[in-house]
């Protein structure tokens, strides 16, 4: 058997203007002799699998006698090994971060005509394994666009208006999911309907010993005089061939009949992408579950291990009918959540099921919306509407942190901002959107920036705040209550500090954000939220103090720096005291009102009462009137 001859994609326009021979040979099956046969080639193909199908082990293979492959022209060129597939795939620590990818292209093709996305089990007809296939109808690729898809580091996508950005996730997400994958592409551009087949495959290039990335690609032309499609030739006849030889040797499909037959379903526009020889856990168990729930894709023994570390069989029970407790194991809980907002008339259907959006705003009680004003530039400053509430279930499970959208799409779900040994902040969640950071390339996280950090910061004191005022409401007790200042004058009474607390507290109710506003849990509006002050008096003058050369001791033993810091310490107590009456009062107030209004509440129904008891003596009068009126008629009647 000839050495087949495969174009790698960077220099596909190359080669067009080149002799056929400057072409790299790659020899696709080393154990193969000359007279092998096809049928052959097919059948050991079949029993094949990966020599490695544990992800995080898949990279560790040594190196063997790659063939050389010269500079084209004379011109050097970056090659990347396959290896690279592997390692740049590492960045997805989690399997349902890089469906995420997938499902994010399917979204940006909205703005193509996309109206549905389709997420199933695809079985393997070469050996009956499970494979993922990813479907969309949007506008599709065409030849150039599927090589610029398979190709690192291309995009065409606008910042502002779609969520991939990088034209890396493709290549990291598929390869996180599996050895393997296959695309298969429709397109009408220029009134030229064109269909399009690509492979990247780990285990072919590993298998065939190639130093570099090789992907084979084919396309179609649909002929109108003709009515049939017709081969694409990109360089010439040959290489078409060689192309579709690999395709059908290392991809699920044995003839080019059953190739392009995948087509049936996604018509004159779309995309299916399959991943095959999915990976496994480190139990040699395959990651994806697509067996426990007929309806679901679920994490090969994440549902086991949530139920593990719960500590009551209430609190297990709580947990696994909530969001929070199940995103990390079901597929279509996470991709539920995974968007603010989907776009109109867009549905993700999940194993023949459609995915209903859940906001999780809607599973808070005591709702609040606090706006956060950061500053990203010099001159730019830009809101944030965050809203925070307990949990349902609250104090039964144990959830809490902010679910941190980036342009409509999730980042950080639960991120657990408070720290703390003695449980404070437990039950508190929050939802924002915060499109003044960058999210990481495997968009799982933010790019640790000083923006960022302060957003983790307001967070956190966001949160302890909350906790402080409502923490009673859901059944915990405030163990350890942070200081709170509010500058104001020693002789100031009770209603003036509260006056004065009210003016200055920068956290109130806030307007919500649109995918907000709407909302159905209750929701709680407190009379004060008080908000943290640095102790700016206390700290200049304990820097004073400790830089400073000491004056000479008083008759009391201590120096006039330590004095002075004595006397604002005691001022910072006796305000903390004043605006703890303060509260004190206001509490005091308010659970008054609530028995007034509980009274109010008592006589009023007994007043319903009475005049339900009046209403029905007048209805029993009024017939037996009409009862009497009636007789007294007859008796006229019988005397005339």
């Amino acid at each position: 058997m000839s050495s087949l001859e495969i174009v790698d994609l960077c220099s596909d326009d190359e080669a067009e203007s080149q002799d056929i021979k400057d072409i790299k040979p790659i020899i696709l099956s080393a154990p193969c002799k000359e007279t092998a046969s096809n049928s052959s080639i097919l059948a050991s193909r079949a029993s094949y699998r990966p020599p490695c199908r544990q992800f995080w082990k898949s990279g560790d293979y040594e190196l063997g006698n790659s063939i050389e492959s010269c500079p084209r022209n004379g011109k050097n060129r970056l090659r990347i090994h396959p290896k690279f597939l592997h390692s740049n795939a590492t960045s997805h620590k989690w399997a349902f971060g890089a469906i995420a990818e997938l499902l994010d292209n399917a979204i940006d093709e909205v703005q193509n005509g996309a109206t549905f996305v389709i997420m199933d089990k695809f079985l393997n007809p070469r050996n009956g394994d499970p494979a993922l296939v990813i479907q969309d109808d949007g506008g599709g690729m065409d030849p150039e666009s599927l090589r610029r898809c398979m190709s690192f580091g291309f995009s065409d996508k606008q910042s502002g208006s779609t969520i991939g950005q990088y034209g890396n996730g493709f290549k990291t997400s598929t390869m996180r999911l599996g050895a393997d994958v296959i695309v298969f592409s429709s397109c009408i551009k220029r009134s030229k309907s064109t269909r399009s087949i690509g492979l990247l495959s780990y285990t072919f290039l590993r298998q065939t010993g190639c130093d570099d990335i090789v992907v084979p690609v084919v396309d179609y032309e649909f002929n109108s005089a003709t009515g049939a499609w017709v081969h694409l030739l990109r360089i010439n006849e040959k290489n078409f061939s060689s192309n579709l030889t690999t395709l059908l040797k290392w991809s699920p499909f044995d003839t080019e009949v059953e190739l392009l037959k995948q087509f049936d379903d996604i018509g004159h526009h779309g995309t299916k992408i399959i991943v095959f020889n999915l990976w496994h856990n480190d139990d040699g168990v395959m990651e994806l579950d697509f067996y426990t729930h007929s309806e679901d894709i679920l994490i090969t023994g994440g549902h086991v291990e949530q139920k593990k570390v719960k500590k009551s069989n209430t609190e297990t029970e709580i947990t696994q009918t909530n969001v929070a407790g199940r995103y990390q194991y079901s597929l279509r809980v996470y991709s539920s959540i995974l968007y603010l907002k989907l776009p109109q008339n867009f549905k993700i259907l999940l194993r023949g099921v459609e995915v209903e959006p859940h906001h999780i705003v809607k599973d808070l009680m005591y709702i609040e919306c606090i706006r956060y004003r950061p500053q990203v530039d010099v001159n730019q400053e830009v809101i944030v509407d965050t809203t925070i509430g307990f949990m349902n279930g609250a104090p039964a499970i144990n959830v809490q942190g902010f679910n941190v959208y980036h342009k409509n799409r999730l980042i950080l779900p639960f991120w657990k901002v408070a720290h703390n040994s003695y449980g404070k902040g437990r039950g508190v969640v929050g939802v924002l959107e915060a499109n003044f950071i960058k999210p990481t390339h495997d968009k799982q996280d933010f790019e640790r920036s000083s923006i960022y950090q302060k957003l983790e910061m307001r967070l956190k004191d966001m949160t302890y705040e909350y906790w402080d005022l409502y923490c009673h409401l859901v059944g915990y007790q405030n163990r350890k209550m942070p200081h709170r200042i509010v500058p104001q004058s020693p002789s100031t009474n009770s209603s003036v500090a509260l006056q004065k607390m009210n003016r200055t507290a920068s956290v109130g109710m806030a307007s919500a954000a649109p995918s907000v506003v709407a909302l159905s849990a209750p929701t709680f509006s407190p009379a004060l939220l008080p908000q943290k002050r640095k102790r700016e008096i206390h700290g200049s003058q304990t820097e004073s103090f400790k830089c400073g050369t000491p004056p000479h001791a008083t008759k009391d033993g201590f120096c006039g720096n330590h004095k002075l810091t004595v006397m604002v310490e005691n001022v910072v107590t006796d305000k903390q005291r004043q605006t703890s009456d303060a509260l004190k009062l206001e509490n005091k107030r308010l659970h008054e009102q609530c028995l007034e209004y509980e009274e109010t509440e008592k006589q009023l129904l007994l007043k319903e009462q009475k005049l339900r008891s009046e209403l029905r003596e007048a209805e029993e009068l009024y017939a037996k009137l009409l009862a009497d009126a009636s007789i007294i008629n007859d008796l006229k009647t019988e005397k005339f």
